[in-house]
């Protein structure tokens, strides 16, 4: 089991099966538990419902203050979930627990605006619509007092979901939705439960879908501390790259590959730079097959290593990252694997050139151009096993 869901013997009963199922998934939201299912019972009034609290154990006891209260209230459910933490997991558990013909999913933040969900039962059940979106893009709907960097940052997570993903809703970031029981029993087999957004998991992989939206103002949280940080732009990518292209391919590889392409630029730029700089020559005194160095040619190897090291650090191996004194050692043994990722494409593109593979078909600047791009794809796949083997691989917490 990868959680209990808690309903003491000694709740009231509920009068009705519940209509609407509102699933909410928390961790350290204590504080606004309480406030949420009042504005809950206060919204949805007479319509049927019931409250699911589908809690990460959290450490702050969250799902204590949520029990408490479900022992006067029977709309409310709990759920404290000891395994398979995080938000869209937690959001499947509540959906397969739930009893009503709507489910409904929102924050327990407070950010959410509860009074449009009656609005959102009468899209779904009067129209015949699929899922009905609280959206803060539409007329009438709004972000709030959000800055203008979180305006632009979703600004472009909704852009890459509308041109690679081909969605048509204005706010597909919105974890703010409900759904008809007929639409979540026909796709959840097919939902990820380590999806970054449930919506978007709904709406990517069912296009069929009738989605309607329902606009509200996005409000601020008022207690505990936001749970937006840079591993969710990270998230958001693995998202969209495991919506688009399936679970053939590891989305994480597909970060790695984009790492490396952006310490390609990096190097050229710093190579550039260095060269119009000025930078000398240098003799090593070792070999004459490899004297004179440049300059310009180690400060950009430097320069890439460096910022490749980076961003795989703390973007394409955000759960595996090292901080603080760790961090130099790590990177030594980057410099290393590097090096052997280096003499790989080397040791590749010089067998390729001396058997002389599609010479006679490429001509000699085609066939080295093929060699080269061999090569750097050998170790590229070289230098990924190493990493996740060696250096980022998944250490036990």
């Amino acid at each position: 089991m990868t959680s209990s869901d808690t309903t003491p013997s000694d709740h009231p009963p509920a009068a009705t099966e519940p209509v609407v199922s509102v699933i909410t998934p928390t961790f350290n939201e204590r504080d606004n538990v309480p406030l949420l299912i009042a504005d809950l019972n206060r919204a949805l009034g007479d319509i049927p419902h019931e409250i699911i609290v589908a809690d990460d154990d959290s450490p702050d006891g969250t799902w204590e203050v949520a029990e408490e209260l479900a022992r006067t209230d029977p709309n409310v459910r709990v759920m404290r979930r000891f395994h398979d933490h995080g938000l869209s997991a937690a959001v499947l558990d509540g959906m397969s627990v739930a009893r009503g013909q709507y489910l409904a999913v929102i924050d327990a933040d407070l950010q959410h605006d509860p009074s449009i969900l009656p609005d959102m039962v009468a899209r779904l059940r009067d129209d015949g619509a699929d899922v009905a979106v609280g959206s803060r893009s539409v007329e009438g709907g709004g972000y709030g007092d959000w800055s203008a960097s979180r305006r632009f940052v979703s600004w472009v997570a909704t852009f890459i979901a509308r041109v690679i993903l081909r969605v048509h809703v204005t706010d597909p970031m919105s974890g703010y939705f409900m759904v008809s029981r007929a639409t979540y029993e026909r796709d959840a087999g097919r939902i990820n439960p380590r999806g970054f957004k449930i919506l978007l998991e709904f709406i990517g992989r069912d296009r069929s879908l009738d989605v309607v939206e329902v606009p509200f103002e996005f409000r601020n949280r008022i207690h505990g501390e936001t749970k937006l940080n840079r591993s969710i732009i990270r998230s958001y990518l693995l998202a969209v790259a495991e919506l688009r292209l399936g679970r053939q391919v590891d989305p994480a590889f597909l970060l790695y590959v984009l790492v490396g392409v952006v310490g390609l630029a990096v190097n050229s730029v710093v190579f550039a730079i260095a060269e119009a700089a000025g930078v000398p020559q240098f003799t090593t005194g070792l070999n004459e097959a490899i004297d004179p160095i440049y300059g310009s040619f180690v400060l950009s190897v430097a320069v890439s290593i460096l910022v490749v090291f980076a961003l795989n650090n703390e973007f394409t191996f955000w759960e595996q990252r090292y901080t603080g004194w760790k961090l130099a050692p790590a990177f030594v043994v980057f410099v290393g694997m590097s090096i052997i990722g280096t003499l790989v494409h080397v040791g590749v593109f010089t067998y390729l050139q001396n058997i002389g593979l599609l010479l006679s078909v490429l001509g000699d600047s085609g066939a080295r151009t093929l060699h080269n791009l061999i090569g750097a794809l050998i170790a590229l796949i070289v230098n990924w096993y190493l990493n996740t083997t060696y250096l980022w691989r998944r250490r036990l917490s």
